[in-house]
C-alpha cells in the first residue's frame, strides 16, 4: 500500500516568518503529524491547522519537525510532533506570525488602529538631480537607442540612491558610463556630492 494512501487529512502551514502553505496532504495523529514532502521546509514554532470536515479547526505548534530522508520506496518527508494548541493558544499564536516588510512607510494593521507617526527623509536635491540628469538625456541629441540605454542607466542610479544605503562607487560608476557630455558630467558629479 503507498503512503500516499494513508494521508487522508488536509492542512496548511503558517511558518513564523508568514509565509504559509496551503492543501498539503497528510496523516494526523495524536501527537504527530506525517507529511510526505520535502519541498516545504517545517521548523520548530510553526503552526500546522487542520480543518476537518465538520468544520471544526484545530491548530497544533510544531515541537519537532523530524525530517527523515526517503529510503527505497519510502519517500522523504515529515514525523512532526506536535503539541494541540486551545483556541485561546491558537489565535495568540497566529496572531504573533512576524511580517518582515520594508521600504518607506511599510505596515500592516490586523484588526487593529495604527497610532504610529511616520518620518521619512528622502534627499529632495537629490532626487531633483536626478530629474535633472533625465531631462538633460533626453535633450541632447543622441540616437534612439543611445538615448534609450542612457535613460536606463538613470533609472538604475535612481534606484541606488533610493535604496537604504546607496553605494556612491555604484552610482559613480554608472555616471561614468553616461554619453560624455559636460553637462551630464557636471550633474553626475553632484549627484555623487549628495551622497555624502
Amino acid at each position: 500500500m503507498p503512503f500516499s494512501s494513508l494521508m487522508k487529512d488536509k492542512v496548511s502551514v503558517l511558518k513564523r516568518n508568514g509565509e504559509r502553505f496551503d492543501d498539503i496532504q497528510s496523516s494526523v495523529q495524536t501527537n504527530k503529524t506525517f507529511i510526505q514532502r520535502s519541498d516545504i521546509l517545517i521548523e520548530t514554532g510553526d503552526l500546522i491547522q487542520r480543518t476537518m470536515s465538520n468544520g471544526a479547526t484545530e491548530t497544533y505548534e510544531v515541537i519537532d519537525p523530524g525530517f527523515h530522508e526517503g529510503l527505497a520506496s519510502i519517500p522523504a518527508g515529515y514525523q512532526i510532533i506536535h503539541k494541540n494548541l486551545g483556541l485561546p493558544e491558537a489565535e495568540k499564536a497566529i496572531q504573533s506570525i512576524t511580517y518582515n516588510l520594508n521600504g518607506t512607510n511599510t505596515r500592516v494593521n490586523n484588526n487593529s488602529v495604527d497610532n504610529s507617526t511616520n518620518v521619512v527623509n528622502i534627499n529632495s536635491e537629490l532626487k531633483e538631480s536626478i530629474h535633472a540628469l533625465r531631462d538633460e538625456i533626453i535633450r541632447l541629441k543622441l540616437t534612439d537607442q543611445d538615448r534609450q540605454d542612457a535613460l536606463e542607466v538613470v533609472d538604475a542610479i535612481d534606484i541606488q540612491c533610493q535604496s537604504e544605503k546607496p553605494s556612491k562607487a555604484v552610482v559613480g560608476a554608472l555616471i561614468k558610463s553616461l554619453p560624455t557630455f559636460a553637462s551630464v558630467a557636471s550633474i553626475g558629479s553632484l549627484v555623487v556630492s549628495l551622497l555624502g
